[in-house]
C-alpha cells in the first residue's frame, strides 16, 4: 500500500510540481525504504550474488524498452550537443544517469531513481554486513558523509553520489525495519525521533532560503525523508479493511505489478499530453481545460502499461499478462493460507503474487 502511494504521489507531482506535495508525503525516502527491507528480506535466505542478479534482472527490461523508444527519437528529432556514442551505454546499465537531448530530457529526468538503487543494491551485502555491526552509526555515516560531496568536481559522480548518500539512511531503515530493530523501539520514541527530524530537515531549509526548496539541500532533504520513513516503517496497523475491498485490493495489486512501467513513462505521458491535449483543443473546456490534459496524460499512461507492462512480467518470470488483475480463485487460495497476524495476509498476498 505503501509503494501504490508513493508511485501515485510521484505522478501527481510530476504533474502539479506543488512543493507541499512533496513535504506531504516524500515518497522516493519511502520507496527506497522499502527496497532496502526487501533486500535484506532476500540477503537473509540468498546468497548475494544471486540477490543482486535477481534485483537487475527485474529492474532493467523495462529501462531497455523505454531507451528503444526514447534513444531512438532523440536522434530523429536532432541532438544537440550529442556525447560520444560510448555514454549511451548508460541506457543499458545506469551506472550513471543516462544522456538525453532537450526532447528526451523529461523521459530521462526520472532515470535518476533507477541509478541510485542500483547501486543501493550493489552495496546492500556490504551495507548489511556493516549494519548489523553498528546499527545507529551505519544510518547516520551516509547523511555526515553529504558534507564531502561538493568536494567531487566530477558531475556525474557527485550527482550520483548525492543521491546515494541522501537515500542510503532510508535504505538502511529498511533494514531496521525487516529485523524487527524498530519494533523494539517504544512508539513514543520513534514519533519523538520522527518529528525532530522532519523539523530538523525544515529548520534547516528555512536557514538557506536561496537553495530553493528543501530537496536541493541533501543534508536537510536526508534527515527530512528519514524522519517519515522511520514513523511510517514502525506504524503497523491492521490491513484486514483493504483484503476485504476486492476492487480497491485489486487496484493495489496492479499498480505494485506494474510499479516500474508507471514510473518510467508517467513523465513521457505527461509531456505527451499537451501536444495531443492541444490537437483535441482541450482549451474548448474552458476553467476546466487542466482536466482534459490529466484525462489524456491517464490515458497515454494507461497505454503504456498495457503495451509494455508485460516485460515486468517477464522479467520477473512470472506468466504474461496484458493486465495482472489478481483473479478471485487466487485471492481464495492466498487468504486461507495467510498467517492470522495483522497485516500479515496482506504482506503475504503480495510476496506470493510478486513470485518472491
Amino acid at each position: 500500500m505503501l509503494r501504490v502511494l508513493a508511485i501515485i504521489r510521484v505522478s501527481v507531482f510530476h504533474m502539479f510540481p506543488f512543493a507541499v506535495l512533496e513535504l506531504a508525503f516524500p515518497s522516493m525516502g519511502v520507496m527506497f525504504a522499502l527496497g532496502g527491507s526487501l533486500m535484506a528480506n532476500s540477503l537473509m535466505r540468498q546468497g548475494a550474488g544471486r540477490v543482486i542478479y535477481g534485483r537487475v534482472r527485474r529492474l532493467l527490461p523495462a529501462l531497455w524498452v523505454l531507451g528503444a523508444v526514447i534513444v531512438p527519437a532523440m536522434f530523429l528529432v536532432g541532438w544537440e550537443q550529442r556525447p560520444a556514442l560510448w555514454h549511451l551505454v548508460a541506457w543499458v546499465v545506469p551506472f550513471a544517469d543516462p544522456p538525453a537531448s532537450t526532447f528526451g530530457e523529461q523521459a530521462a529526468e526520472v532515470l535518476w531513481y533507477l541509478v541510485t538503487y542500483l547501486w543501493l543494491v550493489a552495496l546492500s551485502p556490504i551495507m548489511l554486513w556493516v549494519y548489523r555491526r553498528a546499527r545507529l552509526l551505519t544510518i547516520v555515516a551516509p547523511i555526515v558523509a553529504l558534507v564531502a560531496m561538493p568536494l567531487i568536481t566530477v558531475d556525474a559522480v557527485q550527482e550520483a553520489g548525492t543521491d546515494l548518500l541522501t537515500f542510503a539512511a532510508c535504505w538502511i531503515l529498511g533494514f531496521a525495519h525487516r529485523d524487527g530493530t524498530l519494533r523494539r523501539i517504544p512508539g513514543l520514541l520513534i514519533a519523538i525521533l520522527g518529528t525532530v527530524c522532519v523539523a530538523g530537515g525544515l529548520a534547516w531549509s528555512h536557514m538557506h532560503p536561496d537553495a530553493g526548496g528543501i530537496k536541493y539541500i541533501p543534508i536537510a532533504y536526508a534527515v527530512y525523508n528519514a524522519g517519515f520513513v522511520i514513523v511510517l516503517l514502525r506504524w503497523r496497523p491492521r490491513m484486514e479493511w483493504l483484503i476485504k475491498r476486492t476492487g480497491l485490493d485489486g487496484w493495489v495489486s496492479l499498480i505494485n505489478s506494474r510499479a516500474v512501467t508507471i514510473y518510467l513513462w508517467n513523465n513521457v505521458a505527461i509531456a505527451l499530453c499537451y501536444p495531443v491535449g492541444d490537437a483535441l483543443e482541450v482549451w474548448r473546456l474552458g476553467e476546466y481545460f487542466e482536466v482534459g490534459y490529466v484525462a489524456i496524460a491517464l490515458a497515454l499512461l494507461a497505454d503504456a502499461v498495457l503495451i509494455f507492462g508485460f516485460v515486468e512480467d517477464l522479467a520477473a518470470r512470472r506468466r504474461l499478462r496484458f493486465l495482472p488483475w489478481p483473479s478471485r480463485p487466487v485471492r481464495e487460495a492466498v487468504r486461507e493460507a495467510a498467517p492470522p497476524v495483522p497485516g500479515a495476509g496482506t504482506i503475504y498476498r503480495a510476496s506470493a503474487m510478486a513470485g518472491r
